[in-house]
């Protein structure tokens, strides 16, 4: 179902969809006429425009497959602040996009998620249980972990004396603000619980590369042990962006998808409403 490049590219759409906070949330719709929709999460102080998300959304559009990448609130092109943490939030913007799509008639056949986006998709899969496929990309287990790279090793004990962080880049200018708040956000943002909260009609797959120097591959296998219907695969050699592995990248998470278009058929309807909080989300 290969398109031509000047057709897809006609066929790809701005989309603008606005959150529970009334800030407009801006997307690319790769726009292919089919009912089954996937969308694509970008991670960390990224956007839509990231490799890898461009890259798995033009894939889905090469299938046949309609496909959604977007910008979180505060990141890329979307309106509101960028704020530290803020995985809940975030996961709330992602359901403002599913039900957008819904209204529209759309089937959510996935949500796909790299980085921070990978916990994202899980937290969103945990709460609201209404997707058959869930893919993380070098999603975290362990949220304590990772943060003194970013902020230092006394960023305990700076945020303690001025009760915020102030983070630059190598060149010296100011990035972003992280707060007493944020980081709380993050570090109850219990990923063990996420994981056990997703139920065995969800399909989850996580792809994690061996070389990753950001989330450490061990991460991966954690996902592993406690998700109810998981699958694993390693990208032997693969950074945390998958430079030198995007077409392993693209063609691992196709390969899962359409197991599950073939297996959703067969699958009762995840009900399409929340279910109640168990945990300490």
């Amino acid at each position: 179902m290969t398109q031509s490049l000047a057709n897809r590219a006609v066929q790809q759409r701005r989309v603008v969809i606005e959150n529970n906070h009334g800030e407009k949330l801006s997307g690319i719709l790769h726009e292919t006429g089919s009912k089954q929709l996937v969308i694509v999460c970008h991670g960390f102080q990224s956007s839509k425009e990231r490799i890898p998300m461009v890259n798995l959304a033009a894939a889905l559009e090469k299938e046949g497959i309609s496909a959604f990448r977007f910008d979180f609130a505060g990141n890329g092109e979307s309106e509101g602040s960028f704020q530290y943490g803020n995985y809940r939030r975030e996961a709330e913007d992602l359901r403002a996009v599913v039900q957008h799509f819904r209204r529209e008639n759309r089937v959510i056949s996935a949500v796909i998620g790299h980085s921070k986006g990978g916990n994202v998709v899980l937290l969103y899969a945990s709460k609201y249980n209404d997707v058959h496929a869930v893919v993380n990309i070098s999603g975290r287990f362990n949220l304590e972990k990772g943060m003194e790279g970013r902020l230092g090793k006394d960023f305990l004990l700076r945020l303690k004396q001025h009760g915020y962080i102030d983070v630059f880049n190598r060149k010296g200018k100011f990035e972003y603000r992280v707060t007493e708040e944020s980081l709380k956000d993050r570090l109850t943002t219990d990923i063990h619980a996420v994981c056990l909260l997703i139920q065995q009609e969800c399909r989850v797959l996580t792809v994690h590369g061996s070389m990753d120097k950001f989330v450490p591959a061990e991460d991966a296998l954690e996902f592993a042990k406690f998700i109810p219907n998981h699958k694993l695969h390693i990208i032997k050699g693969a950074n945390h962006e998958y430079t030198s592995h995007q077409g392993e990248l693209t063609s691992v998470v196709l390969d899962f998808l359409r197991e599950n278009f073939n297996a959703e058929k067969d699958m009762p309807k995840l009900p399409l409403k929340d279910h109640p909080f168990r945990s300490r989300l």
